[in-house]
């Protein structure tokens, strides 16, 4: 499958959007129950290291970062997100996006990414693990989902570039 990876423009947000409300009706992608509008995700995600997966015709995925504090110390450090299209899963294409994340991380200064994810996502734990992440503990319970509580596996990736 012929694909590119490039920086996301606000012109993408329809169709970053409407991959991020399918990974949200998995319920094992994420806590929230519906998709924040582009002012709210823009205000919430860092201004650089935003990218989406495009193929001849259009986004078939997206990731970007989110600070995880607004304390100085912590500036370089971030929360990953990645979304694939459901219709070219298993590609791997979340893996090539997720190392273009990483670079441009990096050269955004940012140190440490994390990622929480829900313990019963095995795709996406085992996507993470291959880019570099590690296990750094287990949240229990941390949260409900449609009424059911969720463990939430927290990873993190130490850059060896950014930050040394």
């Amino acid at each position: 499958m012929a694909f590119s990876i490039v920086v996301m423009h606000p012109a993408d947000w329809p169709a970053v959007e409407a991959i991020y409300r399918d990974g949200i009706a998995t319920r094992n992608a994420t806590f929230e129950t519906e998709t924040p509008g582009w002012e709210r995700w823009n205000a919430n995600h860092h201004p650089h290291s935003r990218l989406v997966t495009r193929d001849e015709n259009s986004v078939i995925a997206w990731a970007a970062l989110s600070p995880v504090s607004t304390r100085r110390v912590y500036a370089g450090v971030a929360e990953v997100s990645i979304y694939v299209s459901t219709a070219v899963r298993g590609q791997g294409l979340g893996k090539a996006l997720l190392l273009a994340l990483i670079q441009h991380s990096e050269r955004n200064g940012i140190w440490t990414l994390q990622a929480g994810i829900f313990a019963e996502n095995a795709a996406s734990l085992a996507l993470h693990k291959s880019c570099g992440f590690r296990e750094v503990g287990l949240r229990e319970k941390i949260g409900r989902l449609d009424g059911k509580w969720r463990n939430v596996v927290l990873l993190e990736r130490r850059s060896r570039i950014a930050g040394t």
